[in-house]
């Protein structure tokens, strides 16, 4: 049976905040700054070269950003098209550092709430009934939810009522970590100003708590798919690289290695076909994570060849949007039959 809450809880919970706030001083949680550690890669080939041990294939830019990012601890803006290996890119540095991944896929309206913290108001009011249910008679004091410690009207706001989320997370850290802020054009313009302490000063400020500090320096890597412009002040705070799709050549190496067996020719073929593909108006051109796909498709089916029936049965790996499925017959199958409209 549901049982409606009662207005005063709700009112009372409100106003217990706002007193809160009221008394409280700005604190520091965690004062000490985050210790600066060492990069792992001694130069630019260095990189590279423990990137491709997990299959990432880095060009000279790429490596020598990931070697100034993880030297000089600046967060590093990767924009490109999709599918180029912007994600995969920060994936793999926590591979091969062994640092854990903390990801952030950002999305439109994304506020503080899904990026960094919530209070957790279900067991906030629940400690607010309990406190007053207390057969004790000792008023202000509950169970702040099966921790079996107390927790008195007046410290709601504490971090046992707090819900971390990947921003908080990075920061709070024991350990260093890889955060991956990925897709941050697909948020509003607002969220580029709700980075800008995170990436500037290394911490996080909850107004009833005060200023949470990094105990580790954390190596930030935020993606971009270019569908708006990122705001310059966010800009300004990181360094900077443009992924396009790889050379034919870079290509070739990245599908023979994601796809083991996939026959060499027929690989070759995936790629050139794929480079016919950019070279035409389409809404979404296929990228490296499609040729990976399609040459797995091909593994699948047995494929030896990119014949007609081949390519119309695996289509659907890499055209991802209806109006780009007649350009991309037209390119791959010249000679077959349209039909009529």
């Amino acid at each position: 049976m549901h049982h409606d809450q009662p207005a005063g809880d709700e009112s009372r919970l409100a106003r217990q905040r706002c007193e809160g706030l009221s008394r409280r001083e700005p604190q520091l949680i965690a004062t000490p700054e985050p210790p600066r550690s060492a990069t792992p890669f001694r130069d630019a080939e260095d990189v590279a070269a423990q990137l491709a041990t997990v299959g990432y294939f880095a060009d000279d830019t790429t490596a020598t950003a990931i070697h100034l990012m993880t030297a000089l601890e600046r967060p590093l803006l990767v924009e490109g098209p999709p599918g180029v290996g912007k994600t995969s890119l920060a994936r793999c540095l926590a591979q091969v550092s062994q640092r854990p991944l903390v990801r952030l896929q950002c999305h439109e309206g994304i506020d503080d709430a899904r990026a960094l913290y919530e209070w957790d108001y279900t067991r906030q009011l629940l400690a607010t009934q309990l406190a007053r249910a207390d057969p004790t008679g000792q008023t202000g004091q509950a169970d702040s939810g099966g921790t079996g410690s107390s927790v008195s009207l007046g410290a709601l706001f504490d971090e046992s009522f707090l819900l971390e989320r990947p921003l908080l997370t990075a920061i709070r850290s024991p350990e260093p970590v890889v955060l991956l802020i990925d897709e941050v054009d697909r948020a509003d313009e607002a969220f580029d100003a709700l980075l800008l302490e995170v990436l500037d000063e290394q911490q996080v400020t909850i107004p009833e708590l005060g200023t949470i500090t990094a105990t580790s320096t954390p190596w930030v890597v935020l993606t971009s798919n270019e569908t708006r412009e990122v705001a310059d002040a966010l800009k300004r705070r990181c360094l900077r690289i443009a992924v396009d799709y790889p050379t034919p050549e870079r290509e070739l190496e990245i599908v023979t290695n994601a796809v083991p067996g996939v026959a060499a020719a027929l690989a070759q073929r995936v790629v050139e076909a794929l480079a016919s593909l950019r070279s035409v108006a389409l809404h979404q051109p296929p990228g490296s994570a499609e040729a990976i796909e399609w040459a797995r498709a091909l593994l699948v089916l047995g494929a030896d060849d990119l014949d007609e029936r081949t390519i119309e049965q695996t289509l659907a790996t890499i055209v991802k949007h209806s109006r780009d499925e007649a350009a991309v017959r037209n390119v791959l199958i010249p000679d077959a039959p349209r039909p009529d409209r």
